[in-house]
């Protein structure tokens, strides 16, 4: 009787999975993983054996037949076989002293995937256990640093009128983050899920300006400062951009005028430091936040603040109804908005900018350095200056200029270890190896004695990052100012005939392997500018970090 219930089973099973009727999607979105794997694993096609991209434009009309499960898995496993036969070298020994990372790591669709058989899964697994061993021909990893970069790459662009084209570019893109962007387990959102909503609208797209829309989209869900997204269509319309005449940040969902860059423009509408808008357009600042989450990347919300002041302070109209906040009422004038030169006059004004200072002394024997301009051959005078000091403060809310390897000599009494890295393993795609450590300073007894303060934002990012672990290394840095931009490790740009698109290339993380990614450096004291501050024309960041050097506390 249990045989009979068994083999009765059995049948049923096998008539459903025959019969159970699946959608575009659902086929779209394995293709895609089938695709992609066999692109970086199958031996024949890893080595370029095959113009890969036509084989896929050749397999999807047959894909888009296939009714059931049962259809769809004949495909797949025939299409596999076509592409000859997968030696046996399993099983590939593990390397030697190598840890690997796997929070990226998910090949589990082989086997849980419901559109595939037993056999079709098998004959994948087979694949993964005997894959491609030698040099990779669509992908590489920078020399010394390991972050990939795509090679023999079709960056031709899609036939915007042919699904099947643009499904080749949505393919190329979505593969090249699952198997080598180092963050992938911090996103959001689930990068299959991430898939299956993009495919409905690079289908439905009408059109490259649309087409491109969506593939941003797709991109900006890695939650990645790192990440933009440059387009170059040609038939995109060419617009004439309109400048708000200045600068500022957004607090409180307000904006805050903190630089003039068009002094007419913005004496005429009597703007100052301090100013604080709260409409352009009809639109509260909180209304335009909320348009463009999704629409930028960043890896936490003072980036995405920091990256969407573009779309707040410009626009296609010369002509803007704006909001103020003036002495607690609210004032709206209609202003002209400028192009580029006019709303940016001071740039163009010789002196009228004020010229920053490399490092200075500040009162009460503070040393204070701007990283953001420091160069290496400018170091020697810096610690000249700085040696006797009582403490010094650099300024890391910039981008620095590679100085921090000559400063850790300075400052730090000993080597330290102060970062760790994860690296793409292309014998095996989609894992991670746990790199090098990177070590700064030396055994220094003539080194800085006094006290050392880093000042960091949302400005900080990617080297400023790295730079901040290095000094806080050294176990006498005190990190002063609010979460940094979360994208630390070199940068990977894949390019198109269309667009190209920049990643976080490698895992950065601290000696003991916690994450900068999305977190960035956490300060040791938080400080965040505010709205009265900015107004008196304060620096509360610097202001504190002096506070701190003469109580600390």
């Amino acid at each position: 009787m249990k045989k009979i219930t068994l083999f009765l089973f059995i049948i049923f099973s096998q008539t459903i999975f025959s019969a159970t009727k699946i959608t575009e999607t659902e086929k779209l979105v394995a293709t895609c993983k089938v695709w992609g794997f066999l692109k970086y694993y199958h031996p024949k096609v890893a080595a370029g054996e095959f113009n890969w991209d036509q084989q896929l434009i050749d397999i999807l009309p047959k894909i888009e037949k296939a009714q059931t499960r049962k259809e769809y898995s004949l495909i797949i496993s025939n299409w596999i076989d076509s592409l000859g036969e997968v030696p046996l070298i399993a099983p590939i020994a593990a390397p030697k002293g190598v840890v690997f990372f796997d929070k990226n790591f998910d090949l589990s669709w082989i086997n849980s995937n419901a559109l595939f058989s037993k056999n079709l899964s098998a004959k994948l697994k087979f694949i993964e256990e005997n894959r491609f061993q030698g040099k990779q021909f669509y992908i590489e990893a920078a020399e010394g640093v390991g972050n990939v970069h795509q090679i023999h790459e079709s960056g031709s662009n899609p036939d915007f009128e042919d699904k099947n084209s643009k499904l080749r570019m949505v393919f190329m893109y979505w593969n090249l983050i699952e198997y080598f962007f180092p963050y992938q387990y911090l996103m959001d959102e689930n990068w299959d899920t991430a898939l299956e909503k993009a495919i409905p609208e690079v289908v439905n797209s009408k059109g490259d300006v649309a087409f491109f829309k969506a593939m941003k989209k797709l991109a900006f869900k890695l939650n990645d400062s790192h990440v933009e997204f440059f387009t170059y269509q040609s038939s995109a319309p060419k617009k004439d951009w309109k400048y708000f005449p200045a600068d500022g940040r957004i607090i409180d969902e307000k904006f805050v005028v903190t630089e003039i860059l068009g002094d007419s423009l913005a004496q005429a509408y009597n703007i100052k430091i301090g100013t604080v808008v709260t409409k352009i357009g009809h639109k509260t600042i909180k209304e335009i936040i909320e348009e463009y989450r999704g629409l930028v990347g960043a890896s936490n919300e003072p980036k995405f603040l920091d990256k969407i002041k573009n779309a707040v302070l410009s626009g296609e109209s010369e002509i803007v109804e704006v909001e103020f906040l003036e002495d607690g009422k609210y004032v709206s004038k209609t202003m002209y908005w400028g192009n580029y030169h006019d709303s940016h006059r001071n740039e163009f004004k010789k002196g009228a900018k004020k010229k920053r200072e490399k490092f200075k002394l500040l009162d009460d024997n503070i040393g204070y350095v701007d990283m953001g301009i420091l160069k290496s051959q400018n170091v020697p005078d810096m610690i000249n200056m700085m040696k006797s000091t009582k403490a010094i403060v650099f300024d890391m809310r910039n981008y620095p200029q590679g100085t921090i390897r000559e400063i850790s000599d300075f400052i730090d009494p000993q080597e330290k270890s102060f970062a760790t890295y994860t690296v793409p393993d292309l014998t095996y795609p989609g894992r991670f190896r746990w790199g090098e450590v990177s070590k700064s300073g030396f055994e220094n007894k003539d080194n800085y004695k006094g006290k050392v303060v880093v000042l960091l934002n949302e400005k900080s990012i990617s080297h400023s990052e790295w730079s901040a672990m290095c000094f806080r290394a050294a176990g006498r840095a005190t990190i002063i100012g609010s979460q940094t931009a979360g994208a630390d490790g070199n940068v990977s740009q894949f390019y198109f005939d269309s667009f190209s698109t920049l990643i976080t290339g490698i895992g950065v993380y601290y000696p003991d392997k916690t994450e900068t990614q999305r977190i960035g450096i956490v300060p040791d004291i938080e400080v965040k500018p505010t709205i009265e501050g900015i107004k008196e024309g304060k620096d509360e960041v610097l202001d504190r970090a002096l506070l701190f050097i003469e109580t600390g506390k």
